[in-house]
């Protein structure tokens, strides 16, 4: 199994590792700091090395238990010491982009009691839906005033993986309308906003919230009778 050092440390940006194998267009490592995508945030991209050659990571997917490093030219054999670095800068505005959707979605759970129906997110822009019946230019100013002050109240962001019993015991750890959690996983990765937010989740966030920076709400739509799409945008 590969080693995922993005779980623990989303702040990794350049690592060593060793191919194991190699598939169809790319490689898997014994471990890998590449978020290979999924729960809406794009997977990163950026290079890895050997002696004098480079190759591009153009896509990072899981394919069954593997993560597939996906690259350009003639594959490294099995065996090879890389070295694997990300860039830096698509991945740090997806940290940020992807705690703001938590930061939104924390603050509708809270003040409106809307579970999230579906969400999607690129470097520094992103969507979520929520379970409303209406929506207003009101109650939009409302939440984008709320949003830029739990940024501003610089909370922690905590990161935990928990035996599965354990972590769904958490009161409203699933804060979407499907439960995306397969009965087979056994343990469950969590990301805290303290005070604020608490979900399960897979992906990459900043430290704290207030690395976010200021959110914008660009624009909101009705897609369908309960469900409101908002589109936000971070400087």
């Amino acid at each position: 199994m590969t080693e995922l050092l993005y779980q623990t440390d989303a702040y990794v940006q350049n690592f060593t590792a060793v191919v194991t194998d190699v598939v169809d267009g790319g490689v898997v490592l014994d471990r890998t700091a590449f978020y290979p995508g999924g729960g809406g945030q794009p997977c990163d991209v950026g290079v890895l090395t050997a002696v004098a050659q480079t190759w591009p990571v153009t896509k990072v997917k899981k394919v069954g238990d593997q993560v597939v490093h996906f690259m350009e030219g003639d594959l490294p054999d099995v065996g090879t010491a890389v070295t694997g670095q990300l860039d830096w800068t698509r991945r740090y505005q997806l940290m940020r982009t992807h705690t703001a959707m938590h930061i939104l979605c924390g603050v509708v759970w809270r003040d409106y009691g809307a579970q999230v129906t579906g969400g999607n997110m690129d470097p520094r822009q992103g969507r979520m839906d929520f379970e409303f019946e209406t929506m207003r230019q009101e109650l939009v100013a409302e939440i984008e005033t709320a949003v830029n002050r739990e940024v501003a109240a610089a909370r922690e962001v905590r990161v935990a993986i928990l035996p599965r019993e354990q972590a769904f015991q958490i009161p409203d750890l699933i804060r979407t309308k499907i439960n995306l959690l397969p009965e087979g996983i056994t343990e469950v990765r969590t990301v805290e906003l303290v005070g604020l937010d608490l979900q399960a989740d897979g992906g990459t966030h900043v430290a704290n919230t207030r690395e976010v920076g200021q959110m914008r709400i660009t624009d909101y739509k009705s897609k369908g009778k309960i469900n409101k799409r908002i589109y936000v945008e971070l400087n």
